[in-house]
């Protein structure tokens, strides 16, 4: 009874996460970290030293929400139920697959419509300028952020729970919320953000090796684990192209080249060798392997949790 009683947040946890995807109607914790951190940039981000108070206000809220969570469960412990329930609801809030997966199925619906209903819609997950994206460029950011998100929204999360159990999940999304709002490397955030973006990339080391891996593996493609590590590395970030590989391994085709963000060019490496244009099979294939892969995940962590139980 011990055991299933564990389990049942998780399994509970991810359910919502399937049916509901993200709660847009109800309060959401991401939206008090980005408010907490916002507070903290205005106030630190500012005069001398600040990498240093950028490092130590990371650090503290990581730490800060992992303790409080910590601190919430141990008190509602002794309520079975209560604890079950409180657990699988952070855990619901931990995971963004399914909201993820809807949006990319309308950027892929909205550009057989228009280019412009395209481009409005690939705007709402990428961060880069879409304004002038051509179809093809839509559908392949479209995939390239499905393939992050896997890693970012899913697998990483779920990897930090097998670990650390539901507080490391939450301490996670912090960790993930503080590298997207002031993880940059420019003016305002390269200095004050840059220890967030360092405690990013190792947050993500291992998560993203291993969303590649269960992905080629959900793809019955073990193969391609050559073309993964080959093609993985060559991404600007640590971690990103990792999925991204695997993912133009599985589809046969190259992600990369020139984006704008605010307004310049950046030039990212190809991943992949097979220019080709997309189809709408190509987003259901793709969102196929993902839930294969998160099903993986969830059994992989499912049974790290055990083996701390023994």
């Amino acid at each position: 009874m011990d055991v299933v009683i564990t389990f049942l947040p998780l399994l509970i946890g991810w359910t919502l996460d399937l049916l509901f995807g993200d709660p847009a109607r109800l309060p959401h914790p991401i939206v008090w970290f980005g408010k907490m951190i916002g507070f903290c940039e205005r106030r630190f981000n500012h005069g001398n030293y600040r990498r240093l108070k950028g490092g130590l206000t990371s650090i503290m809220l990581i730490a800060g929400v992992f303790g409080a969570t910590w601190i919430l469960l141990k008190i509602i412990s002794g309520y079975v139920w209560l604890d079950v329930a409180v657990q699988a609801v952070l855990v619901f809030y931990c995971l963004a697959g399914t909201t993820l997966i809807k949006e990319v199925r309308l950027v892929f619906r909205a550009v057989d419509v228009s280019l412009e209903a395209g481009r409005r819609q690939v705007g709402r997950i990428v961060g880069r300028d879409t304004a002038n994206l051509s179809a093809h460029e839509i559908r392949t950011a479209a995939l390239e952020t499905l393939a992050e998100n896997l890693s970012d929204g899913v697998i990483a999360p779920l990897f930090w729970y097998a670990i650390l159990g539901v507080p490391g999940m939450v301490a996670y999304k912090m960790v993930n919320t503080l590298d997207s709002m002031i993880g940059y490397r420019n003016e305002r955030y390269g200095e004050y953000g840059f220890v967030a973006a360092k405690i990013d990339d190792y947050a993500n080391y291992v998560p993203a090796r291993l969303t590649a891996f269960l992905m080629v593996v959900a793809a019955g493609r073990p193969s391609l684990l050559a073309f993964v590590n080959m093609f993985g590395r060559k991404h600007a970030s640590p971690n990103s192209g990792y999925p991204e590989a695997a993912l133009a391994g599985i589809l046969d085709c190259r992600f990369g080249g020139t984006h704008d963000y605010f307004g310049e060019s950046v030039y990212k490496p190809y991943i992949g060798v097979h220019q080709r244009d997309f189809i709408y099979a190509d987003v259901e294939r793709a969102i196929s392997v993902n839930r294969k892969a998160e099903v993986l995940m969830i059994a992989l962590a499912l049974g790290v949790r055990l083996l701390f139980l023994l």
